[in-house]
C-alpha cells in the first residue's frame, strides 16, 4: 500500500473554533520520531485531539508504529487530564514487511528476526516526556476492541491498510466514540493512484453511516464528529 501525499491544502469550517497547537518542544520531538505522518497533518491531528480531550474521556489511536502521532496524543491528553491509549501487534503492517517500501531494518528483532517496534516506541515517549500520559495496548486491535467497554473521545485509525484490517478497525472502535466525540482516520486517499483505498472506504462508510459529519480535511487525514448514533 502506497503512503504518497495529496498537495490538496488543510480546510477548516467557518463554525470550528481555533485550533489549539502544540508547543515548541512537543512539536520537535514529533518530527525526531521515527514515522510517517507529515507536520501539516501532525498538527491537524493535534487540534482534532485537543477538542475531543475537552469530553473529559481517553483518546484512542489504532496504529502506534514508533510512537510519532502518539506524542500528540498523549501531549493533548495531558493538557485536559485524560489518559491516550494507542495499539499495535508492534510487528509492523503489511507495507512494512522485508522487501517493502516502508521496511526499516533497524527496528527488526535480532534474535527473531521480525519486526519489533515497542523498545522505539518505548523510547520515542520516554525522550518526550510522555511516558505517564499513555496507556500502550500491545497486540491486534479486533481482539482488544471486542473486550474493550469505554467510551472514547478521540479515536485515531492508522493501523493495517487493507480492506480487512481497516475495516475491522472501523468496526470495533466507531462504536466507542462519545456524541460529540471525534473519528479521524489517516491515508484516505480519494484517488488510488495516490494510494490504498482502504482508509477511503472506511471514511465513506463513516459519513454514509449519518453518525458522523465531517469537520476537517489535511491532506489525507479526515475528522469527523460523531453527530448521530451507529456506525
Amino acid at each position: 500500500m502506497e503512503r504518497r501525499r495529496n498537495a490538496r491544502p488543510a480546510s477548516r469550517p467557518q463554525e470550528e473554533p481555533v485550533a489549539a497547537e502544540p508547543k515548541p518542544e512537543i512539536l520537535a520531538a514529533f518530527q525526531a520520531a521515527k514515522g510517517f505522518m507529515p507536520v501539516v497533518e501532525g498538527l491537524a491531528l493535534y487540534a482534532a485531539a485537543a477538542d475531543a480531550a475537552a469530553l473529559g474521556l481517553p483518546l484512542l489511536e489504532v496504529g502506534t508504529y514508533c510512537g510519532r502521532s502518539t506524542i500528540l496524543l498523549a501531549d493533548a491528553a495531558r493538557g485536559a487530564g485524560v489518559t491516550a491509549l494507542t495499539i499495535d501487534h508492534h510487528r509492523g503492517s503489511e507495507e512494512q514487511q522485508p522487501g517493502w517500501e516502508y521496511h526499516d531494518p533497524t527496528v527488526v528483532d535480532a534474535e527473531i528476526g521480525r519486526m519489533d517496534t515497542l523498545p522505539t516506541f518505548r523510547r520515542t515517549l520516554h525522550a518526550a516526556g510522555l511516558e505517564e500520559h499513555v496507556v500502550a495496548l500491545v497486540g491486534r486491535s479486533p481482539q482488544i476492541a471486542a473486550v474493550w467497554g469505554g467510551r472514547l473521545g478521540l479515536v485515531f485509525i492508522d493501523g493495517g491498510h487493507t480492506d480487512e484490517h481497516a475495516n475491522g478497525d472501523y468496526e470495533g472502535w466507531a462504536p466507542h466514540v462519545a456524541e460529540g466525540g471525534l473519528l479521524a482516520i489517516h491515508d484516505v486517499f480519494p484517488d488510488p493512484a495516490h494510494g490504498g483505498q482502504a482508509p477511503y472506504r472506511i471514511y465513506l462508510r463513516a459519513l454514509a453511516s449519518g453518525a458522523f459529519t465531517e469537520i476537517a480535511v489535511t491532506d489525507s487525514l479526515r475528522v469527523l464528529r460523531r453527530t448521530g448514533p451507529g456506525i
